[in-house]
């Protein structure tokens, strides 16, 4: 065999061993950079009122998650480029693991944390509220020890990060933890977005349905749509690839991609609701600083061989005519129209 076909099989080859990991690391680089500016956003469009919510927290809390999942397995997959026989330690490797499957629960929690503001605890019987939360509450306990069970399986075989590699295969490949954790996930968020979406139908049908009212119920409904079909497409998905493919890196990249895609669709219903909390602080401050000015400026309407016939100060939409003929000031109220008030109802 001559030289160059000597090494055209060593550049293959180490194409075809490091492929796995740059998939990895491209797809960890670019929803990582994706959640980076959406986080700035939400922060940029975010009112002091709306940064007291839980919600918001919450939606942070698993942004960073989620940015840490792509710090250890870039971190993982780089070194393995780099440095293939210079592997992260088996404590780094681990916790790629853990980012990877355990965020789906607490993202999931986060959807359903949107049924509150359908049955607030305040003013719900505990009974209801067991009613309702018990079967969620469940799953997720399930989903939790499952993976648990899992992961212990998994990581306790192997005493180094090359084996745990190694291992990877066989240990993915018809794994019944994964496939029953995809399934419960299903199950759990099929349930939360069908309680919310029938008690908001229910709740909204006697509403009177103004155009502002529509679209908002509109959007709302879509969106809790999209938070459950996109992870039950990825799901399917991964549930496929990991019964019918014993590799395991097509499988592995559509479970980073739903765990991006599931904090983006989280993300999505937060975003659109400090999108017009923003509008509506800014409405309100300028116009509180139109009526709030010390001096407003009067456009005279001179008369000839008189002084002046009126004053007119135009505020807003409406303008008020003062009659300056006499010593009195009169305000003709049939020419004073207020702007009209924001719709400060929210069903998010």
């Amino acid at each position: 065999m001559s030289s160059e076909a000597v090494a055209e099989v060593i550049i293959n080859d180490f194409i075809a061993a490091i492929r796995p990991n740059f998939d990895y690391v491209l797809t960890d680089t670019a929803f990582s950079a994706c959640l980076l500016t959406l986080l700035v956003v939400l922060f940029a469009f975010s009112t002091q009122e709306s940064r007291r919510r839980l919600v918001f927290r919450l939606n942070v809390l698993a942004i960073i998650v989620a940015l840490a999942l792509g710090i250890f397995s870039s971190l993982v997959s780089g070194r393995a480029i780099l440095d293939p026989f210079n592997q992260v330690s088996k404590g780094i490797y681990i916790a790629s693991v853990v980012f990877a499957v355990f965020p789906p629960v607490l993202y999931d929690s986060i959807l359903l944390t949107r049924i509150f503001a359908l049955y607030p605890v305040s003013n719900t019987p505990r009974a209801t509220l067991l009613k309702i939360f018990a079967f969620p509450f469940c799953v997720k306990c399930a989903r939790v020890i499952v993976l648990s069970f899992g992961v212990n399986d998994y990581v306790s075989s192997q005493l180094s990060t090359a084996s745990l590699e190694q291992e990877q295969a066989a240990a993915w490949f018809r794994n019944s933890y994964m496939v029953s954790e995809w399934t419960m996930q299903i199950a759990d968020n099929m349930y939360s977005v069908s309680i919310f979406l029938y008690n908001l139908h229910i709740r909204t049908s006697s509403v009177k349905r103004v155009g502002g009212i529509t679209e908002r119920i509109r959007q709302i409904f879509y969106i809790s749509l999209a938070n459950f079909v996109f992870p039950l497409i990825f799901n399917i998905a991964q549930i496929i690839c990991i019964t019918t493919d014993r590799s395991p890196t097509t499988g592995t990249v559509l479970l980073t991609m739903n765990n991006y895609i599931t904090v983006m669709g989280v993300l999505c219903a937060t975003l659109w609701f400090s999108g017009t909390e923003w509008v509506r602080s800014r409405n309100e401050q300028s116009r509180d600083h139109m009526f709030s000015s010390p001096k407003p400026q009067f456009a005279r309407d001179h008369v000839v061989g008189g002084r002046s016939g009126s004053d007119v100060v135009v505020i807003g939409r409406g303008t008020v005519t003062l009659d300056t003929t006499s010593s009195d000031t009169k305000a003709d109220s049939r020419q004073f129209a207020t702007p009209e008030k924001d719709d400060k109802s929210s069903l998010v």
